[in-house]
C-alpha cells in the first residue's frame, strides 16, 4: 500500500473521528493502518503504536454524547450494576 493512499486514509478517518460520524468503523481503519505501519515500515514506531491504541480504544468506547452517531443513532450508555454486599456477621 503507497504511503500516499495510507495519508489519505488516515486523515479521513481522523475526520470521521473529530466529528464523531462512524466512531467504529473510523477507531478500527486507524488502528488497522497505525499497525500495518508498525509492521511494515521504518521510522518512530512508538508513535504509531500510541496511535493504533488510540484508535482502537476509540473503536471499543465508541462516540461520545455530543457526537453526530449520538444525534443520529443515539447515545447507549452503560451502567455497572452496583455491588452486592457480602457481609459475613457472626
Amino acid at each position: 500500500m503507497d504511503v500516499t493512499v495510507t495519508s489519505v486514509l488516515l486523515m479521513v478517518a481522523g475526520i470521521l473521528l473529530v466529528a464523531g460520524l462512524w466512531t467504529p468503523i473510523s477507531g478500527t481503519g486507524v488502528a488497522v493502518i497505525e499497525m500495518w505501519k508498525v509492521l511494515a515500515l521504518p521510522g518512530d514506531k512508538w508513535v504509531w503504536l500510541l496511535l493504533a491504541t488510540a484508535g482502537a480504544a476509540l473503536a471499543m468506547l465508541g462516540p461520545g454524547l455530543w457526537s453526530v452517531d449520538a444525534r443520529l443513532f443515539g447515545w447507549k450508555r452503560v451502567e455497572a450494576s452496583p455491588r452486592r454486599s457480602t457481609s459475613n456477621s457472626a
